[in-house]
C-alpha cells in the first residue's frame, strides 16, 4: 500500500488542523493505521493509531483529548483531527500502515511497514 499524507500547515496556538492520508491499493481495510511525528532534533514518535475496522484507537498521552483519529475504508482514507494545537505539536507528521489482524492497533514504530512522505505542521505561539 502507498500512502500520501496532506493537510499540514502553519497555524497559531489554539487552532485546529485536519491531516489526511490517502492509501492506494485495494487492501486498505487490511491495515491498522497510525500517525507518527518527528520534531526537529527528535526521534519519530507515535501520535495515534486506529485498528482495521476503526473500532479501536490509541493515542499518545500528549495528544489525548485534543486529537482524534478516524478512517473511512470505503475511501481508503485515514484522518487526524488536531484541536487546540500547541507549539510543541510542531513536527513533520507521517501516516503509516501496519498489516495486522483486525481489532488491534500498536504504537510500536517497527510494526508499521508502509510510510507516507510526511506533512509539516507548524504551530506558532
Amino acid at each position: 500500500v502507498q500512502l500520501q499524507a496532506s493537510g499540514g500547515g502553519l497555524v497559531q496556538a489554539g487552532a485546529s488542523l485536519r491531516l489526511s492520508c490517502e492509501a492506494s491499493g485495494r487492501t486498505f481495510s487490511g491495515y491498522a493505521m497510525g500517525w507518527f511525528r518527528q520534531a526537529p532534533g527528535k526521534e519519530r514518535a507515535f501520535v495515534s493509531g486506529i485498528s482495521r475496522g476503526g473500532l479501536k484507537t490509541l493515542y499518545a498521552e500528549s495528544v489525548k483529548g485534543r486529537f482524534t483519529i478516524s478512517r473511512d475504508n470505503a475511501k481508503n482514507m485515514v484522518y487526524l483531527q488536531m484541536n487546540v494545537l500547541k507549539p510543541e505539536d510542531t513536527a513533520v507528521y507521517f501516516c503509516a500502515a501496519d498489516h495486522t489482524v483486525s481489532g488491534v492497533v500498536y504504537s510500536t514504530e517497527s510494526r508499521y511497514d508502509h510510510w507516507g512522505q510526511g506533512t509539516q505542521v507548524t504551530v506558532s505561539s
